[in-house]
């Protein structure tokens, strides 16, 4: 009886948190699926912010991919308050630079 009482309460309380977690990202103005895609967007700039850093010249290839996926990042970050990801500015930066450079390159290559 009392493993039955425990489960009950971990289950309300599990049940609570999530409540609570979707209750505060929609006072912030947000949909519960904009805040996801925003998570999966921060850990696609980490890997992007390291791949910004590590490669000067990239194939065209990885610059179509690199252009994609920092595309993604943009709209996700768009999608949230600035304060959700003051800490991410200085990488959001780094990224959107290497992505302008990207697109100059091309453009230029475009119109030789």
């Amino acid at each position: 009886m009392t493993i039955w009482t425990i489960m009950y309460i971990l289950i309300f309380v599990i049940v609570a948190l999530i409540t609570y977690a979707i209750l505060q990202i929609k006072l912030l103005g947000m949909k519960v699926k904009d805040f996801w895609t925003f998570v999966e967007a921060n850990q696609m700039l980490d890997k992007l912010y390291q791949f910004a850093k590590q490669y000067e010249n990239m194939s065209p290839q990885e610059q179509l991919i690199y252009l994609s996926e920092a595309e993604k990042i943009f709209r996700a970050f768009d999608h949230v308050p600035d304060m959700l990801w003051e800490e991410e500015y200085d990488k959001y930066k780094t990224v959107l630079s290497k992505y302008k450079d990207i697109k100059l390159i091309r453009w230029v290559e475009e119109n030789k």
